[in-house]
């Protein structure tokens, strides 16, 4: 029987991979918020580069976008939302017939790599049930330096 074991090992282990930190570091435990509300969802995530920023997507369906909260502590981005649904029918005598709350929340957290990134630049949007949010690249992350490669 074989087994599958993934490596975070980079070409350049003094430059950390931002897409490594960002799949490998998910800082939050999940089992937690299973007991803490009876309905909970983990969203997908999606997470893209490019030569200028990295893009972080998160689809979320169903939300607004005052239901969400990102946040930057040092060097840790946080993802969160959260929405509660009441629902509630009377009879004529005022009594309740029906009375049925809903709680749903998750948080997703990523540690970003020190200095790769334009923290004060950091800038997130909500359409269509997914949230954008762009890490523009900082100039260190941007320059890519040459070497020449002996040939033996």
């Amino acid at each position: 029987m074989k087994t599958l074991v993934r490596s975070n090992r980079s070409l350049l282990p003094e430059f950390p991979s931002l897409l490594d930190d960002l799949f490998t570091r998910d800082i939050f435990n999940w089992s937690v918020d299973k007991q803490l509300t009876g309905n909970s969802t983990v969203p997908s995530v999606n997470i893209m580069e490019n030569e200028k920023d990295f893009e972080v997507e998160v689809a979320a369906p169903g939300l607004d976008k005052n239901n969400f909260k990102v946040e930057l502590d040092n060097d840790m981005l946080m993802i969160s939302a959260q929405r509660e649904t009441r629902n509630e029918e009377k009879s004529k005598e005022g009594n309740y017939t029906l009375r049925e709350f809903s709680y749903e929340s998750f948080q997703r957290s990523f540690q970003l790599p020190e200095d790769m990134v334009e923290k004060d630049k950091i800038s997130a949007s909500y359409k269509d049930g997914i949230l954008h949010i762009s890490i523009p690249k900082s100039v260190k992350a941007k320059v890519k330096s040459s070497r020449i490669i002996e040939i033996g």
